[in-house]
């Protein structure tokens, strides 16, 4: 392996699973410090959302000259997988590794070479990024805390921690490895604990080496697939029309033409050029996120090395299934040079949780923590799955008169049972033991007068529950989704409604250039006592420190929310008139309008904190512990 100097594994490598920190020397090329004056970029559009770094510097320049470095590393090990993090990189997974078959099912980076993509400039391809609370996080390349921890049943994570220095939100991600289990779980933990609502969004970036043989998959459901901020759509996965400017229906009915030939990884011929699965399809620089899944897998296959990676999380939180790639193309191929050595090209299957596309922003109320999981594991030698989660993953390949059928299994399950039905009865049943490192392969031959659809895929353990099954659904025929608009002007905005909630969504996506407050003030031309616009006028001079005119937007909003009802249906008001008041020294009031946002379930734990914040300033100890238990 060049460049990158893994320690060896310790002696008990196939015994429990491990966890310890040992340094790692790879060849580095270092960002610049900044200038004397830093940048503060006020009005830097980055991802669709504001690129502001304050208080962060920005730093604006990577050296052309490499050097043996020395990083931390915290390497983790069992029976089957070998995963390596990076503390001084965001706590990025740089290693992930299939010890069955020595297959690096995450892009192994053999050099430390930073381009500037981050928010905050230095970003390095490869492995797994953990985004949040914005892309491409301030600290992608600042160093984190990290602490190893060991479960009851012999599990081990590397928790990795860090407050992001830019909204003051702590976030804990601990990448964990299950004794007899052959994939990977993040524990993901995020906290506000600041006292006021902010806004978030989680994609884990995983990076996987690709060429004219490697294609991405999603859920058989998935019909249609969206551009950044759904400014554009697509069919998925074959593109009928134009997207990011290529056209690939032509491309679909008519080939390639010559002059748009790639200079690299040249599709083989098996697969249509309008297929945007595959890497070696896409010319230009192109992001394509999942539209509409009620599945909870997607990933990508590598057929020359006949090994892949699955993603699993609940749709229900984690709708978010994007790959996005540079293009097999000379500029792409000018990105691969400017992010690595020899490694070659890669492409991004990422997983958002609580958000669906970037940017797509979710909140998070004052102290609140949101906890969730996410899983990956590598495949072999069946294809693409059609179905997944996180014990088997399967594939059901229709050929002429035959199906193929395909398992991967993430632990050993003795004497489970592989089953292929129709409606009208058992086609074939394999009794067999699934286990890691190896997989399960099947032909039967398919009754005459049997459809796709008629047929369904069981796998079962030994106790005959079921491990996974699977239907060919053919999806029901769509008109393409339309593009999002732009929002109009406010005084082109008819309805005070429309007013608030275009102001609301420009402040929750951050928006660089267009200002929110431009639209709430236009609604309270209109109707000045408008109690959603008047709260959040409150809240933008309130994060402004301008608490004056904070206070009188909130007595406004208070005074219209309690016009027929002394006791409204919504609390935050009077919470936010609390912090209010507390910042400018008035404790007597800030506590009255605390207690009465504690009568509103959804603003109860924040009130009741900054109820015990006000007693110990007070002194009061025994009612602030109280104030602590409610």
């Amino acid at each position: 392996m060049k460049g990158l100097k893994l320690p060896g594994a310790p002696a008990h490598q196939t015994g429990p699973v491990k966890a310890w920190a040992e340094p790692v020397v790879i060849p580095t090329y270092h960002p610049l410090p900044p200038d004397k004056n830093p940048m503060f970029l006020e009005k830097r559009v980055y991802q669709g959302s504001s690129g502001r770094v304050y208080p962060l510097p920005f730093t604006d320049r990577i050296s052309t000259d490499a050097v043996e470095h020395t990083w931390q590393a915290v390497h983790l090990e069992n029976e089957f997988l070998r995963v390596m993090v990076l503390p001084e990189i965001g706590g990025r997974i740089h290693v992930g590794m299939d010890k069955t078959n020595g297959y690096d099912f995450f892009y192994r980076q053999n050099v430390i070479k930073p381009a500037l993509v981050g928010l905050a400039g230095p970003w390095i391809s490869g492995g797994v990024e953990f985004n949040w609370p914005q892309h491409h996080r301030p600290a992608t390349f600042m160093p984190v805390s990290f602490q190893i921890e060991e479960e009851a049943d012999g599990s081990r994570i590397i928790w990795c921690s860090d407050h992001d220095p830019m909204s003051r939100l702590k976030g804990m991600h601990g990448v964990c490895l299950h004794p007899g289990r052959a994939y990977i779980e993040l524990k993901v933990r995020l906290y506000n604990r600041t006292p006021l609502v902010q806004t978030f969004l989680w994609w884990a970036n995983i990076g996987v080496h690709v060429h004219e043989l490697y294609q991405s998959f999603f859920p058989s459901d998935v019909q249609f697939v969206a551009d950044h901020a759904k400014r554009a759509m697509s069919r998925f996965p074959l593109c009928d029309g134009y997207y990011y400017g290529v056209n690939y229906g032509e491309r679909g009915r008519k080939g390639v033409p010559g002059e748009e030939q790639p200079l690299k990884f040249v599709p083989p011929g098996n697969y249509p050029p309008n297929d945007l699965r595959w890497y070696a399809n896409v010319p230009v620089p192109t992001s394509y996120m999942a539209m509409g899944s009620n599945e909870d897998f997607h990933g990508g296959y590598d057929h020359k090395h006949k090994a892949g990676l699955v993603l699993v999380a609940d749709h229900h939180i984690a709708p978010g299934k994007k790959q996005w790639t540079w293009g097999n193309h000379p500029f792409g191929y000018a990105w691969d040079r400017n992010l690595t050595d020899e490694d070659g090209p890669y492409i991004e299957l990422m997983a958002g949780v609580y958000t669906d596309n970037q940017p797509d922003f979710s909140f998070l109320a004052p102290g609140e923590t949101k906890t969730f999981s996410q899983y990956w594991y590598p495949i072999r030698e069946i294809g693409p799955p059609h179905k997944a989660n996180r014990d088997v993953a399967l594939s059901l390949q229709i050929s002429m008169r035959d199906a193929r059928i395909g398992v991967c299994a993430t632990q050993a399950f003795a004497a489970a049972k592989v089953r292929l039905e129709s409606a009208t009865g058992q086609i074939a049943e394999w009794q067999c033991n699934l286990k890691p490192g190896s997989a399960f392969l099947q032909v039967a031959e398919l009754p005459a007068g049997i459809g796709e659809s008629e047929l369904s895929a069981i796998v079962e353990c030994r106790d005959g529950q079921a491990l996974l099954r699977y239907t060919p659904t053919p999806p029901a025929k769509q008109e393409v989704p339309l593009a999002a608009t732009e929002p109009g002007l406010p005084e082109e905005i008819q309805s005070n409604d429309e007013l608030y909630i275009t102001g609301l969504h420009l402040d929750q996506y951050r928006h660089a250039t267009r200002h929110a407050d431009a639209y709430w003030r236009e609604a309270l031309r209109r109707d000045p006592a408008d109690s959603r616009c008047n709260h959040a006028m409150g809240s933008w001079h309130l994060r402004r420190a301008e608490f004056a005119y904070a206070e009188e937007f909130f007595r406004q909003a208070i005074q219209t929310l309690t016009l027929r009802n002394p006791n409204p249906y919504e609390g935050e008001a009077f919470y936010n008139l609390g912090l209010t008041l507390r910042y400018l020294s008035r404790y007597e009031e800030a506590y009255a309008a605390f207690y009465k946002a504690a009568w509103n379930s959804a603003w109860r734990s924040a009130a009741y904190l900054a109820l015990a914040e006000l007693d110990a300033i007070g002194c009061d100890w025994n009612a602030s512990i109280a104030h602590l238990e409610s």
